[in-house]
């Protein structure tokens, strides 16, 4: 769930993979992987992400779901769930007004 965080925080902010990469110090490739859940995250690319897009580390942890195992994890996922699918709806609802 991190890895589509960050992509939605990404698309959301109308940067581009390359533009991103580079802010990051990370290749676009790297970046691709992170972003489909294909490489873990790094405590590092998130501070970087963290200063990058003025987001506090502990919010983007929200959305990593393997942080704990406790009961109070579900409620967590859920609600990082729910987070998640409200910035994916504004990302394409600013796709659409901009193709209008």
């Amino acid at each position: 769930m991190l890895n589509k965080a960050l992509k939605e925080i990404r698309l959301f902010h109308q940067m581009k993979q390359d533009e991103l990469s580079k802010e990051l110090d990370i290749s676009k490739s790297y970046l691709s992987e992170l972003e489909a859940g294909k490489k873990t995250i790094s405590l590092d690319i998130l501070d970087k992400y963290s200063r990058v897009f003025s987001i506090p580390v502990s919010s983007l942890l929200l959305f990593s779901e393997n942080l704990d195992s406790k009961p109070t994890s579900k409620t967590k996922v859920n609600f990082a769930n729910k987070i998640l699918k409200l910035i994916e709806w504004v990302n394409l609802r600013d796709d659409i007004n901009r193709e209008a």
